[in-house]
């Protein structure tokens, strides 16, 4: 019995390996990492690991692909380890597990990125360039740091297939994509609908939600809130001529504005306000009588509490221009 095999049979796990790292010396992590992949480079490890477990179940793993044209980070690493362990336990478990590395090369980060290198500051500009150029160059960009990402990757311990990798612009890849979403509209499984979607004017084109959060997407700015005052139609009640107070922070919705919302829940409260030829009766939440104490004043003439029933909040006049009052939201 040669001195694995007894290694193996004494733990019931894989030999141990001597890494010439003496029990009691302190021990340099990063160094005995090093040697640890040297091992498996030489002993090419991950590729024996599917090889010997040829027939056996398949675990399908593709995890999504990262954009080559920026280098990784943090962020990468740590998502990578979990990317690793999964496919790891279940080789263990005796599966087979193809591992192929994938590029992500679709999208606003690669036209981003490629507008920046060629200092294009206006859409017209790829007009002028012309698209069949702009694509190819995008193309070669597109892939600019695939060598940082293996060294990256591997030096994190991470088992995948660099050699065997797939592209989100190899055609045989968009072709299944196409059949897959096919096939789920074969199945009745594809419908239409409606979402707001934020717009890239720059851009012009609407953002996903990834896009949106990708770095440098956005800038953090206090944008003003505009209050603006509806006179509210409720022949009959006390309500009736009141300036019932809005706000919103998109004001050029106001146009097509159809109705106030208001709570069921939240009491609202009557306030007159101005000079006694110039007065007004305003509507709004009592709780947010202090956010309007520079207009309303300190101590506002206020009448008795009261629920605003829902119905009344359709009938109201349009707000005119000359009623809006920009403000700038307290936090």
């Amino acid at each position: 019995m040669t001195e694995n095999e007894n290694s193996t049979a004494a733990t019931g796990g894989y030999p141990k390996v001597d890494y010439g790292v003496a029990k009691d010396a302190g021990v340099d992590f990063p160094d005995l990492e090093e040697r640890v992949l040297a091992r498996w480079d030489e002993d090419d490890t991950f590729k024996a690991s599917i090889a010997n477990r040829e027939g056996a179940e398949e675990f399908v793993f593709y995890d999504g692909p990262p954009f080559a044209n920026g280098l990784p980070h943090y962020g990468h690493l740590l998502t990578g380890y979990v990317k690793d362990v999964v496919p790891r336990f279940q080789t263990m478990c005796g599966k087979k597990v193809d591992r192929r590395f994938g590029w992500d090369t679709h999208g606003l980060p690669a036209e981003l990125e490629a507008e920046k290198q060629l200092g294009i500051k206006d859409k017209s500009e790829i007009d002028t360039m012309g698209l069949a150029e702009f694509n190819a160059y995008c193309k070669q960009s597109v892939l600019r740091y695939t060598g940082e990402w293996r060294d990256y990757v591997t030096r994190q311990a991470r088992w995948v297939d660099f050699d065997n990798d797939y592209k989100t612009l190899d055609l045989d890849f968009m072709e299944s994509v196409m059949w897959a979403f096919k096939s789920l509209y074969d199945k009745g499984l594809i419908y239409q609908g409606f979402r707001v979607l934020p717009y890239s004017w720059y851009e012009q084109t609407p953002l996903s939600n990834q896009e949106t959060r990708l770095d440098d997407a956005y800038k953090m700015r206090q944008d003003p809130a505009v209050t603006v005052d509806m006179v509210l139609r409720a022949p009959g009640t006390e309500l009736d001529g009141a300036n019932a107070l809005i706000w919103t922070t998109t004001p050029w919705t106001l146009p097509s504005n159809l109705a106030i919302a208001v709570h069921p829940a939240v009491t609202y409260v009557s306030v007159r306000a101005g000079e006694d030829d110039q007065a007004k009766t305003y509507l709004l939440a009592k709780d947010r009588l202090g956010h309007y104490a520079r207009e309303l004043g300190d101590q506002p003439r206020c009448w008795p509490s009261m629920p605003v029933p829902i119905s009344w909040a359709s009938h109201t006049s349009h707000p005119s221009t000359s009623s809006w009052a920009v403000r700038t939201p307290t936090r």
